[in-house]
């Protein structure tokens, strides 16, 4: 195993970066510059953020390229709605415009006369809402969608007469009653003995459909809405028998809209959480060696990335979600870890070497190293970009394109930064005043002097900066803890455990955004939702069953092929059979009441007009030819019940359009929803491919360019664990599988990458011949970085978790179940594993001093990242000579 190396690609790498490095130290100004002009050119592409900006809900969170897109061009094509003379909700190819709202009991039971005396109330003040416009006065007579010259009112406000005093003495069927559905207006029902009757309800939906034949009834229906978004709350605040939750057709994505305003000042708390978490971690009590304006010039780097890559995108017109807002918090971590990474080589080198030395070892040591981890998070991302979602590809391309330059600006500008604050450690100045000072105190000096006057200490011993604490407690207290015979089995039963939670989580996960979530958790729809789901679940959408090309709706054959198609649909355990509408049902039956005989061509389509007369709404399923002599396509409708959870929508999706399939007859089921349902369909599919394909991009990364392939392949383990694990243990957070959910599961592989390959890779790469003695110098060399790379991370995204929104939440949570799980695995899980594999070890004891005193030099591990290129931090002269022994 010793022999068998893949460093084709990391040694010319290794030397390009040692001169890109050397030419850094010599011209630290120019690499200090250029980037500063370069952000400010392109940081100016956020002037064009507005244009760029899309948070339309449809267009970001449904699959592209969903089924019930194209299904609802065709019902736009051929069954367009004339909203001012015949308004039918069921019939609408869209959501409409509208306005509604819940009122529930707070005594149990709505179907009381004080109750419906509020509820009335409340009905009269939203049909007085007005505005002027243009000089004229506006309100809902003017505005709502009628049928023949009546606005469209509740069936059950109708049934009752508007009289409160019939409510408890008039018996009501349902889910109908006087032939008309009830089901979607009242909630939470008790039935009485007989089965047929209404005892009891605890709720009831109120909804106002508004015209929008054109754009100037469009334009004059949403400032009513906005009339009734700003008054009606008002309106209900002190009722005392129900509560009232309200909702429009543009709630949703109002509210949605308003989430990129409520984040982004939480971004100045991760900046300067950041700084501080930076400075604390580079602080040093030696005046000299303080690395404060390191540590404030690291995270000013990040944010030059994010300006420099976000206005680059705005300037080539890429489109902006509002879930790409978390990205910046994601970015800023990675970059604090970079720093982290390039700040520990630093200090590794001798301190009195030139300065463009010094930045040649570091780039040498530390410059491949975040090369493959910024590889492997932004092909993680761009993989991304294949999914199905809009919003996942904006995230993954806006971020990915940050990460590369997050990892540009730091071998440039944080380099000119390390440069500059070596000439000052060189001359022994101070991290402040930037005087020269002793570099041991004069005799007789106060120990308040000795702290802030005097520094430039160093080990002695090796020539560069003393070691952190941390490192001592791995090697001696954690270490052979670990690696303790008893030790090992609590952690290989903890990690059966964990595996066996994790595929168990993996199988509770549910699938799809819920709406309810775009929301902020304070918005008034989310109470409406809620109320939605806890009174008016039984009843879903009424769907379209469309017959989609000519057919001879007159022949026997044809009708009884309908009848078997409708048929097969209404016996689905999703569908109420007694709830169905058919125009040729009707058109059969009434033919034969009437003992007219319609098998023959124009008879049967003659004597429509009959039927129209009787069902008016039954001329709008009907799409006549031009010459009113053929029908080019007809449409059905069945009631879906039962289906409010995800799973029943996919699979109640799924049987309907398998059944529609079958069928001879060319039919597509359709309802405005399925836009949305369609995520279902997709959401799993796409996740597992953009998951394996970024797996093994991951594994090619790592053979190419770690010198092991045993190693490569405990990283790819160490993968699909992780990924297990945060995948499983989502779905105990209550977090769903989604295209938000999926952006950070792709994440999930970058980042398991980033822990667990330096781990196994200083293991297979350690010389000694004991298992539990390579675990332990991987634990001393790795264990604290780790830790501190992924609390910089964490903290880079931990505001996120104060704020009010699903969406950002759920970012926070899997990127701290990926940290944390990814974190256990490395210091944890992995070097227990691999002390039971032997043979992965370097088993040749006969390695030059100098090569095992390299390799221990490049051991030492910086935060989050182990230096790959151990056998690059050798001088020039002998580089040719250890290439060959290695």
């Amino acid at each position: 195993m010793a022999q068998c190396r893949t460093d084709c690609i990391e040694k010319p790498l290794c030397a390009a970066f040692r001169k890109l490095g050397s030419c850094v130290g010599q011209n630290p100004w120019w690499f200090l510059l250029i980037p500063l002009f370069v952000s400010g050119g392109l940081g100016t592409g956020f002037c064009f953020f507005s244009q760029n900006e899309n948070n339309n809900i449809e267009d970001q969170f449904t699959p592209i390229k969903g089924l019930a897109k194209p299904e609802r061009e065709f019902v736009k094509e051929h069954f367009p709605m004339n909203d001012s003379q015949s308004f039918s909700r069921q019939r609408l190819y869209t959501e409409g415009t509208f306005a509604s709202f819940i009122a529930i009991s707070k005594d149990g039971n709505i179907l009381t006369k004080a109750a419906f005396e509020e509820i009335l109330s409340l009905d009269i003040k939203v049909k007085e809402l007005n505005f002027c416009d243009n000089g004229r006065t506006y309100n809902y007579s003017n505005l709502c969608a009628k049928v023949g010259e009546t606005c469209v009112s509740s069936a059950l406000l109708d049934f009752l007469n508007y009289d409160p005093g019939l409510v408890e003495s008039k018996k009501m069927y349902y889910p109908k009653a006087n032939h008309t559905f009830i089901g979607i207006e009242v909630g939470g029902i008790e039935l009485d003995e007989t089965g047929a009757f209404l005892k009891k309800a605890k709720a009831i939906r109120l909804r106002y459909p508004l015209r929008e034949d054109d754009e100037t009834d469009k334009r004059l229906s949403l400032l009513w809405i906005q009339k009734f978004l700003h008054e009606f709350p008002m309106a209900h605040t002190h009722l005392a028998h129900i509560e009232v939750s309200h909702f429009t057709s543009v709630s949703r994505q109002e509210e949605f809209e308003k989430n990129s305003k409520r984040i982004i000042p939480l971004f100045s708390v991760t900046y300067l959480l950041s700084i501080s978490f930076s400075i604390l971690s580079c602080m040093r009590l030696d005046s000299v060696r303080n690395k404060f304006w390191i540590a404030v010039m690291g995270v000013i780097s990040a944010g030059l990335a994010v300006l420099t890559g976000f206005g680059l995108l705005l300037y080539c017109g890429t489109t902006f979600a509002i879930n790409t807002a978390s990205a910046p918090f994601l970015i800023l971590g990675i970059g604090v870890d970079d720093m982290f990474i390039m700040l520990s080589s630093w200090q590794k080198t001798k301190v009195h070497a030139k300065v463009e030395d010094r930045l040649a070892e570091t780039y040498a040591d530390a410059a491949v190293s975040i090369t493959i981890t910024t590889l492997t998070d932004v092909l993680a991302f761009y993989i991304g970009i294949m999914t199905s979602f809009r919003s996942v590809q904006s995230f993954c391309v806006y971020t990915g394109t940050t990460v590369l330059f997050c990892f540009i600006y730091n071998i440039t500008f944080f380099g000119a930064v390390l440069a500059l604050n070596g000439r000052r450690e060189a001359s022994n100045r101070h991290w402040l005043t930037f005087r020269k000072v002793e570099e041991v105190p004069k005799p007789g000096a106060s120990a308040l002097h000795a702290m802030c006057c005097v520094g430039g200490a160093y080990d002695w011993e090796t020539g560069a900066e003393s070691e952190h604490p941390v490192y001592y407690f791995f090697k001696e207290y954690y270490g052979p803890f670990l690696t303790h015979r008893w030790t090992k089995a609590a952690v290989v039963l903890l990690y059966l455990g964990y595996l066996a939670g994790s595929i168990y989580g993996c199988l509770q996960i549910k699938e799809g955004i819920d709406l309810r979530n775009l929301a902020f958790d304070d918005s008034y729809v989310i109470k409406f939702y809620d109320a939605e789901r806890d009174f008016f679940s039984e009843y879903g959408p009424r769907v379209m069953v469309t017959v989609t090309e000519p057919v001879d709706y007159w022949d026997s054959t044809i009708q009884d092929e309908i009848e078997t198609c409708m048929g097969r649909l209404e016996n689905n355990s999703y569908v109420d059979h007694e709830l169905s509408e058919s125009w040729l049902r009707a058109h059969i039956d009434l033919s034969k009441k009437m003992y007219i005989d319609i098998k023959e061509k124009n008879t049967f389509i003659g004597n429509l007009t009959k039927l129209f007369k009787f069902v008016p709404a039954f001329q709008q399923d009907i799409e006549f030819s031009q010459d009113n002599m053929n029908i080019r396509a007809s449409r059905f409708f069945i009631q879906i019940v039962n289906a409010s959870d995800s799973l029943d929508q996919k699979i109640m999706l799924i049987e309907l359009r398998n059944l529609v399939k079958e069928c001879r007859i060319p039919l597509l089921v359709y309802h405005p929803a399925f836009i949305y349902f369609d995520q279902f369909l997709v959401i799993v599919t796409n996740t597992i491919q953009n998951i394996i394909m970024a797996t093994i991009a991951m594994l090619v990364i790592s053979l190419l360019l770690i010198p092991n392939p045993v190693c490569s392949l405990w990283v790819t383990f160490a993968i699909v664990s992780v990924l297990v694990g945060v995948a499983g243990f989502m779905a105990f957070w209550g977090v769903n599988l989604d295209s938000i959910s999926m952006i950070d599961l792709v994440i999930c592989i970058g980042f398991s990458v980033d822990f667990t390959a330096h781990i196994s890779y200083a293991f297979v790469s350690n010389d000694k011949t004991s298992a539990n003695g390579r675990a332990i110098d991987v634990l001393h060399t790795l264990g604290y970085p780790v830790i501190q790379g992924a609390f910089s991370t964490v903290l880079g995204v931990v505001v996120l978790s104060m704020a009010a929104s699903y969406i950002f939440r759920t970012f926070f949570k899997i990127m701290l179940l990926v940290i944390f799980f990814g974190a256990v695995h490395g210091i944890v899980f992995m070097p227990v594993f691999l002390t039971f594999y032997q043979i992965c070890g370097n088993q040749n004891n006969d390695t030059p001093s100098e090569v095992r005193e390299s390799e221990k030099r490049s051991q030492s591990r910086n935060p989050h990242t182990y230096q790959y290129v151990h056998h690059c931090k050798v001088n020039v002269e002998t580089s040719s000579e250890l290439t060959e022994m290695s």
